[in-house]
């Protein structure tokens, strides 16, 4: 179980077929995390950018420590939380 300063952030929006995918994948596995629609939140928007060169690509995943994956397969986002 993760605590809540280790739970990663997913950027998605609603409209993304990997970004339902990917919720889906880590509900399955029991993976916590937050998820933050872009369409929804500009700001959130501008940090998925900043993160992948100028990209607005999702789903992003922001992990605690600051590191990012953008379109992982649930499994890379489960190793990475250990």
């Amino acid at each position: 179980m993760t605590t809540a300063t280790e739970i990663p952030t997913v950027y998605l929006t609603s409209w993304c077929p990997f970004c339902r995918r990917l919720e889906t994948e880590l509900r399955a596995a029991g993976v916590e995390y937050r998820a933050v629609d872009v369409d929804e939140d500009l700001e959130a928007g501008e940090l998925v950018m900043s993160l992948n060169g100028g990209n607005r690509v999702v789903p992003t995943v922001v992990f605690a420590d600051g590191s990012s994956l953008t379109n992982p397969p649930a499994r890379q986002v489960v190793a990475r939380l250990g």
